[in-house]
């Protein structure tokens, strides 16, 4: 859940999102932000009464984790007034803000917060203090937090505690499409993928663009796969 708190921070050239990611069952926002090479993140913003309008902030976020010493310092730079079982703030680095029409955003009525998810929590957090770790905060966090529905690694407060504790996180897919070790294992695997296409991408152009102007500046001698057969012995030699 994210959106209980919300400000702009305006340091420098750069601007600042801030949201609480408060509590919850999911956590799939802080495991795709953890995510190696990804990050990245979209804040939705929409009109419910007045001129319709829809407004995107892009960028790339990092999950400030309760406890740390990055949201202790946040907290009180900024005078945060925090939740109890409050597990993360979210800080995002905008790079693009847009707007589009909302013609299709329905009008609504506030009519207020519900309760019953802080008061939840505040039964979890007086259970940690008293020490009844079977219904305490950090026992949820690990079965709940630990990990996203697709088997990323979730809030590190999580998976410390399921692996200290021997925890097992709880399974959000079921059926055929449910998570075995062998799918987790290739899920988590997949980062290395666009990085392997990037290096390939840029090797054949090399090629292609070391052919082309050989051929651009006359040197026409000899057959294609000489020509081929020749710019593999430069590179090979020039390794």
């Amino acid at each position: 859940m994210i959106a209980l708190i919300s400000y702009a921070v305006h340091q420098f050239q750069t601007t600042q999102y801030t949201n609480s990611a408060a509590k919850g069952s999911g956590v799939e926002t802080i495991a795709h932000l953890l995510e190696p090479n990804n990050g990245r993140i979209t804040v939705l913003l929409n009109a419910f009464d007045g001129p319709p309008r829809i407004v995107r902030l892009w960028g790339h976020g990092r999950p400030l984790e309760f406890g740390s010493k990055e949201f202790i310092e946040f907290v009180a730079n900024h005078d945060v007034k925090t939740i109890p079982g409050t597990r993360a703030i979210v800080v995002v680095d905008i790079h693009q803000v847009g707007t589009s029409c909302g013609f299709s955003v329905p009008f609504y009525d506030y009519k207020g917060f519900r309760t019953t998810l802080n008061d939840s929590f505040a039964k979890r957090v007086a259970a940690e203090e008293e020490g009844n770790k079977k219904d305490g905060i950090e026992r949820y966090w690990a079965y709940k937090n630990s990990e996203s529905m697709d088997g990323l690694p979730g809030l590190r407060r999580g998976v410390e505690t399921a692996k200290r504790e021997n925890v097992e996180p709880i399974k959000k897919l079921v059926g055929a499409v449910a998570l075995t070790e062998q799918r987790k294992t290739s899920s988590r695997g997949k980062s290395s993928f666009p990085l392997l296409v990037a290096l390939l991408s840029f090797l054949s152009g090399m090629v292609l663009t070391t052919l082309l102007v050989a051929f651009a500046q006359g040197d026409l001698r000899g057959s294609l796969s000489d020509k081929l057969r020749g710019l593999m012995r430069e590179i090979k030699g020039g390794n």
